[in-house]
């Protein structure tokens, strides 16, 4: 393989679903102590979220807990209770442009702003003929990091 045009700089988030995101609020934020930062709402993801902080700074990871909207739609957050891994990336569309052509799969939607604003992508959890290459098993999302991010963490 090539030198890479990007890096990989840390987890940006985890997301976990499940059928009642007051029970894992429960847990999160009122035994564990993170805070609610933010709500993500979005009919096309089939998705009701709250976004949490874990840490500050550039180094806070956002923990997204996930219920949906319609339990019987697709995408099924709920599904799989750890539902995704986000990880900052210094150069998204570099990134995503190097992966395909090692032939990662990446899912439908492109790039694109995500529940927080960063510019996000997901590689698919599977593999197909034409992009062997996913997650196996594990959807992941790829962020453009900020500046300050890239300044801390690269």
């Amino acid at each position: 393989m090539s030198d890479k045009p990007f890096r990989i700089l840390g987890i940006q988030q985890i997301a976990i679903g499940g059928p009642d995101k007051q029970r894992l609020k429960h847990l999160w934020v009122d035994i564990f102590g993170l805070s609610v930062k933010g709500r993500f709402v979005s009919e096309r993801e089939n998705v009701d979220e709250d976004i949490c902080a874990l840490g500050a700074g550039v180094h806070a990871v956002e923990v997204d807990l996930m219920q949906p909207l319609d339990p019987d739609k697709k995408p099924a957050v709920h599904g799989t209770p750890l539902n995704h891994v986000g990880l900052w990336v210094d150069d998204l569309p570099k990134a995503v442009e190097w992966m395909a052509a090692q032939g990662v799969r990446f899912a439908p939607g492109g790039i694109r702003k995500g529940a927080a604003g960063h510019d996000i992508t997901f590689i698919h959890p599977k593999g197909n003929e034409a992009f062997p290459l996913g997650g196996e098993g594990v959807l992941i999302e790829l962020v453009q990091a900020p500046a300050e991010v890239v300044a801390a963490l690269g």
